[in-house]
């Protein structure tokens, strides 16, 4: 038999196709097979989006479907598919570069993806290239730092954890929420309660061209967002007379 491939697992950052990484873009360029998360209704997914540019026509080119739901049964099963999707290539010998916008291990399909083929297949070599991920491109987007001397902050995937969010605003000194457009009259409603919507930032689509960004809330309880969006909440007011 064989040596088997690897999966490499790369980080392609939050939108603007220059913060790729060296590593990432030379291990793309080289890799056989591209792997990325398929678009939803014709449209190119944000990961395949950014590649683009670097693929050629001898690149196998491989999109995998992660369904935007909840239901941990439908999701057990894509992530099963894709990684036999992925393991035929790996089986003969060719290297797969699965590209994910963001950071490879924050809050990445890819944990997933690479979890599920160690499962399957135990001898799987799986290699992860960090990025630069979102609060972090949001927080440059700002000209804000997003921490400064002993701040504690606090990432909450919003859809998750919009509950726990009065309790962590008593202690956190900035917050960041993650996939904050679904709930996002919610979260507005909380931070109305406790008058941060003054200190509050959401960032649409950090860092492309059509990058949306909304400071002090106040007047605007209803925004309708996109799936990439993102809210930072200075609670503490700790950032307000730092601006970079």
């Amino acid at each position: 038999m064989g040596q088997v491939g690897t999966l490499y697992g790369l980080s392609v950052g939050p939108g603007d196709r220059e913060l790729i990484t060296l590593k990432a873009l030379r291990i793309l360029k080289q890799a056989p097979v591209v792997a990325f998360p398929a678009g939803v209704r014709g449209k190119l997914g944000m990961a395949q989006q950014i590649v683009g540019q670097w693929l050629d026509a001898q690149q196998v080119q491989l999109p995998l479907t992660f369904p935007y739901v909840q239901d941990l049964d439908i999701l057990t099963q894509a992530w099963i598919e894709a990684a036999e999707q992925v393991w035929h290539y790996l089986n003969i010998g060719q290297d797969v570069a699965f590209v994910c916008e963001g950071d490879i291990s924050f809050y990445s399909t890819f944990t997933y993806l690479a979890q599920t083929l160690q499962q399957q297949q135990p001898t799987a070599v799986v290699q992860m290239i960090p990025g630069v991920c979102s609060p972090m491109a949001a927080a440059s987007v700002l000209g804000l730092p997003l921490t400064v001397q002993r701040d504690r902050l606090v990432v909450l995937p919003a859809l998750y954890n919009v509950k726990e969010l009065e309790t962590i605003l008593e202690w956190a000194d900035v917050v960041v929420l993650m996939k904050v457009s679904s709930v996002y009259e919610q979260v507005w409603q909380v931070l109305h309660r406790r008058q941060l919507l003054d200190t509050a930032w959401v960032v649409e689509r950090a860092t492309l061209p059509d990058q949306v960004i909304y400071h002090d809330l106040r007047d605007r309880p209803t925004l309708k967002l996109p799936y990439f969006s993102i809210m930072i909440v200075n609670v503490t007011q700790s950032l307000s007379s730092i601006r970079l």
